[in-house]
């Protein structure tokens, strides 16, 4: 087990708690990896769900900026690509993901909510996705699938913040429930995943897919190759 990353193991259930609560469980490069592979090891074993959630005030702040000065752009790139392999390996899971998230959340921490099957919000969350701020594409593409184009375009643009409600009333969110109420939702998880065999389930994932891995990677990398990489990051974060 990852000191950034509690999983939990029970009657076919994993839940994956990030452990960085002091950085309001923002996306380090540990913690991508801890990700990968508990999925990858979901996968081997079988898993029927896997729970997604984050300790503290928060489920994920997104990309980790904490040393970004100390890293080139090579670095950058190679971290906001491995976010990308993550965001891909979750969404392909061909068990059932729920994503439970609270607080103030943003960029690749929301992304990572919108790559579950199951999102659920507590009332008062809110999710930005600033990384068009500094020209990276980044998830844009599944969230566009979930919320529509027309909706897409008109946050994405603004780097708006967006609550739990507007979340929920755009299918971002495929419910909104107080924290009190998780473990009933963990069970109704446990239960829906258990109604298919994992070949039925696969079939069905794989029929209602709208992954275009390959696009989405070739997007990002496009994106964040420009030059001046951390130019636009260092202006980012001196105007947020």
């Amino acid at each position: 087990m990852s000191a950034v990353l509690r999983i939990d193991k029970q009657d076919g259930r994993h839940v994956f708690t990030l452990a960085r609560p002091e950085k309001m469980n923002a996306l380090s490069a540990d913690l991508v990896e801890a990700l990968i592979a508990a999925l990858d090891e979901a996968e081997a074993e079988g898993a029927k769900l896997i729970v997604l959630k984050g300790e503290g005030k928060n489920f994920s702040a997104g990309f980790d900026f904490g040393d970004w000065q100390a890293q080139s752009e090579g670095d950058l790139l190679l971290r906001f690509v491995r976010i990308e392999m993550l965001l891909q390996r979750l969404a392909g899971m061909p068990c059932l993901t729920l994503a439970l998230a609270h607080g103030r959340n943003f960029g690749a921490g929301v992304d990572l909510f919108g790559a579950c099957k199951w999102r659920v919000g507590t009332p008062d969350a809110t999710f930005r996705m600033p990384g068009l701020k500094f020209g990276l594409v980044l998830g844009t593409r599944r969230y566009a699938a979930l919320v529509g184009a027309e909706r897409a375009r008109a946050v994405l643009e603004q780097a708006a913040t967006f609550s739990a409600q507007e979340a929920l009333r755009d299918g971002f969110a495929s419910r909104l429930a107080a924290a009190q109420e998780w473990p009933d939702i963990e069970r109704q998880a446990l239960e829906t995943a258990s109604a298919l065999t994992c070949a039925s389930r696969v079939q069905l994932y794989a029929a209602l897919s709208t992954e275009t891995p390959d696009t989405d990677l070739a997007r990002l990398v496009r994106s964040a190759a420009q030059p001046g990489l951390k130019e636009r990051v260092a202006a980012y974060l001196q105007a947020r």
